[in-house]
């Protein structure tokens, strides 16, 4: 009986150091579910609010491409606006008032994003169109960026500022950031909803 109870302590010690690490201290483990579940409120201290939009061509060109990223800063809404498969040169880019790129020349996403009724021209920080973005540069390689911020976009919550549910347009040719209400900037040959 005493040979039974010792190694059943035996036992019992084996299995208790076998969860013990290097130190003789017992290791702990963190569950899967739990460090998933942390990373999404990680994600937003550091960033805070974000919506993005990816481009699709329209108005016969076919091979444009690219991404609108909005992201929530200190300062208000920064944007990073890529095109790739672009025709060089200066291309017109601007926020439209309708979250629709159904229609194949992307008219369906209706005029420029203007609530506050101001004359079209360069981007802010004059009191222009809060979808006015001004040009974007594409190189020989087709591939081009554009960075932007705005203290007054707001992203979600529903106000006439609010980015959510818009379009990001791409033009077939330079904004000439003088002409109302559009900028003479040619055919709509991009087209991408702000999600």
């Amino acid at each position: 009986m005493q040979k039974s109870i010792l190694i059943l302590g035996l036992a019992a010690g084996i299995v208790g150091c076998a969860h013990k690490g290097a130190s003789g201290a017992a290791e702990e483990t963190t569950p899967t579910a739990q460090v998933e579940q942390a990373t999404p409120a990680a994600a937003a201290s550091a960033g805070g609010a974000a919506a993005s939009a990816k481009l699709e061509p329209r108005s016969g060109n076919t091979t444009l491409a690219g991404q609108a990223q909005f992201s929530q800063t200190a300062d208000g809404v920064k944007l990073v606006l890529r095109v790739e498969g672009a025709p060089p040169g200066e291309h017109g880019a601007h926020i439209h008032e309708k979250g629709d790129c159904s229609d194949p020349e992307a008219k369906s996403a209706g005029g420029h994003w203007n609530p506050a009724g101001h004359k079209h021209g360069a981007p802010p920080p004059s009191a222009v169109h809060l979808g006015d973005l001004g040009n974007i540069h594409v190189g020989a390689d087709g591939t081009g960026e554009l960075t932007l911020s705005s203290a007054e976009w707001k992203l979600g919550g529903g106000s006439a500022e609010d980015l959510i549910g818009k379009a990001v347009v791409i033009h077939g040719g330079p904004d000439d950031l003088v002409s109302d209400p559009a900028g003479n900037s040619g055919p709509r040959i991009g087209c991408a909803v702000i999600q």
